[in-house]
């Protein structure tokens, strides 16, 4: 056996023996698939190496797992809600049928045992691999999903009265939790409030804002990071509606003079849970309150559905695997910054890691992680848990935002020393966000040497994929004022797409998609922040070595036909 032989077993040998690739091609595969952090089996079908039948026929048999045509599947005969649509999206598994207790999952990998204990220890039953083609299963698995949220949906809107009033609200006070109810007075405002909640979720809102002004009363969902009206209850129910939120979010009902927090967590079934961050402003007329909806699968999400580009991801996951330094996200609130430090935080949560979060506040909980909620009244800051995290053996760290020197200095020592520092900042850009340390302080050489990586974004909505059609009245001369030359593509050859609007998307937007600016520092970098360089100059070296801006990785995104131009221009005007 020769020095490639010995390097390659699984699946690899057996394509190499059934000679359908040679030793070099199948190491390469190898080492690309796990650099990208994907199946072998979808790397090869992506990259056109093998088609999704050779590489799930050798799978199969190589592994002694089934081999299982999805196009003979009847999507509506898969059992459904038994495994959150999230996480299968994220492993790439479709529930198959569900038979004396064992669960069948449609993989492309039997032997990822990652994925198969996440689902086993959500549906809580033994879990058997069978192996499909990749193409196959992409397209059966977004079926699967739309015909589930389909479901989920129409269960939600035919719930009764009785249902709504009694929505299982753990408030986390006891181990029994129940249903929390109210008297006969106040059931209409129980089943108000309840089916709000419920249509917000079933909407993938992020946020709910209930509105007391002098003769109205108005509640507004933001749905794709658009705020929209959805109900306008008699003024005169604005106290009681306040009252009841209060109640469920654990808040001091009495207290109508200075803000509170508090929070919701909503149980939709045995394994789904929504939680909901609840705050209280008083204002003129009553008090505001906003329920922002926190979804935890959303922090279990895997990078490629974050829509980062194939070299942005490829930075982001380099930069994770490093022993030190440091990866700033920024952008404006909404934008996604926390989903991108969660997804992150997922892929470095090992056994063998150990990670801890300073966060204001914790929005999600994730296993296997120490997270710490700030509190500033009895002195707990970003700055005095950061010097706590330092003394208990730290590999990773995440900082909620620096919000000042002493924080930044404390997570630029940390990042000197032998650890990787994940925090966030406010700026517009990601060259601003290394002028913005040295504006706060920061010595230009602690820059230099310490952060690795900024990524800065956005998020736009994505185009309805059911009912977007092509904007054939876009003349050439106004895709050159927009900038498209730059990415280098014909003109003519570019197609932008267009909302529409259909029974299954909002106004031809459905769901959200990221833009982003990857940002390495590398030498040539580093050596203009040490020479005083501003963000501008900084922006155009990085250039010279492939940096994108937001506005060019949105006008990709638009010549792919995944964002409209009008989306394009409202997420990234110059």
């Amino acid at each position: 056996m020769n020095a490639s032989n010995r390097v390659l077993h699984g699946l690899p040998k057996r394509l190499v023996s059934d000679a359908l690739l040679d030793e070099a091609a199948a190491i390469e595969a190898s080492n690309k698939a796990a650099e990208s952090n994907i199946p072998l089996a979808q790397y090869l079908v992506e990259n056109q190496a093998l088609s999704a039948y050779q590489v799930a026929n050798v799978t199969a048999h190589e592994f002694g797992v089934p081999l299982f045509d999805l196009s003979s599947l009847d999507i509506s005969a898969c059992p459904k809600n038994v495994v959150d649509s999230k996480l299968l999206r994220k492993h790439l598994a479709l529930p198959l049928a569900l038979k004396a207790s064992r669960l069948q999952i449609a993989v492309i990998d039997p032997t990822n045992h990652h994925v198969i204990n996440d689902i086993r220890f959500q549906v809580g039953t033994a879990v058997e691999p069978i192996v499909v083609e990749y193409d196959k299963l992409k397209t059966a698995l977004d079926a699967y999903i739309e015909d589930n949220e389909q479901d989920m949906g129409s269960a939600l809107g035919t719930m009764d009265d009785s249902q709504l009033d009694a929505i299982d609200i753990d408030d986390g006070s006891s181990s029994n939790d129940q249903a929390i109810t109210a008297d006969e007075d106040d059931a209409p405002i129980v089943r108000f409030v309840n089916k709000l909640l419920l249509d917000a979720i079933k909407k993938g809102s992020s946020d709910i804002h209930f509105e007391p002004y002098e003769t109205s009363y108005r509640v507004r969902f933001r749905t794709d990071g658009i705020l929209e009206e959805i109900a306008k209850p008699p003024a005169n129910l604005g106290s009681r509606l306040a009252a009841r939120l209060k109640v469920m979010s654990k808040m001091d009902i009495s207290e109508r003079r200075i803000p509170q927090d508090g929070r919701i967590k909503m149980r939709l079934s045995e394994r789904r849970a929504i939680d909901f961050r609840v705050n209280s402003l008083p204002t003129q007329y009553g008090e505001k309150i906003v329920l922002r909806i926190l979804d935890p699968t959303s922090a279990q999400l895997g990078i490629e559905a974050l829509g980062y580009e194939d070299d942005q991801q490829e930075a982001y996951l380099e930069t994770l695997h490093q022993p030190q330094g440091m990866i700033l996200v920024t952008g404006p609130t909404g934008s996604g910054k926390t989903v991108s430090l969660y997804t992150g935080l997922n892929i470095l949560n090992t056994a063998e890691r150990n990670l801890s979060t300073a966060e204001d506040p914790i929005e999600i909980n994730l296993e296997g992680i120490n997270q710490v909620q700030m509190n500033a009244k009895v002195g707990l800051t970003f700055s005095e848990a950061l010097r706590a995290f330092l003394r208990q053996d730290p590999d990773v760290i995440m900082v909620g935002e620096i919000r000042d020197l002493e924080t930044a200095e404390i997570s630029i020592k940390a990042a000197q020393t032998g650890h990787l520092v994940l925090s966030t900042l406010h700026t517009n850009s990601a060259p601003e966000t290394l002028t913005r340390l040295l504006n706060m302080g920061v010595p230009a050489f602690n820059v230099a040497t310490s952060v690795s990586l900024i990524i800065a974004q956005r998020l736009a909505r994505r185009l309805c994929k059911s009912c977007k059609v092509p904007a054939t009245d876009i003349p050439e001369s106004i895709l050159i004022e927009e900038g498209f030359e730059v990415l280098g593509i014909p003109l003519n050859e570019i197609e932008i797409n267009k909302p529409v609007g259909c029974n299954k998307c909002a106004n031809g937007y459905k769901g959200r998609v990221g833009i982003y600016e990857v940002l390495k520092v590398t030498p040539s970098v580093a050596k203009m922040i040490m020479e005083g360089g501003n963000s501008l100059e900084i922006a155009e070296q990085a250039k010279k070595e492939g940096f994108r801006t937001l506005r060019q990785s949105a006008l990709r995104k638009a010549a792919e036909g995944i964002i409209s131009l009008e989306e394009t221009n409202r997420v990234t005007r110059d």
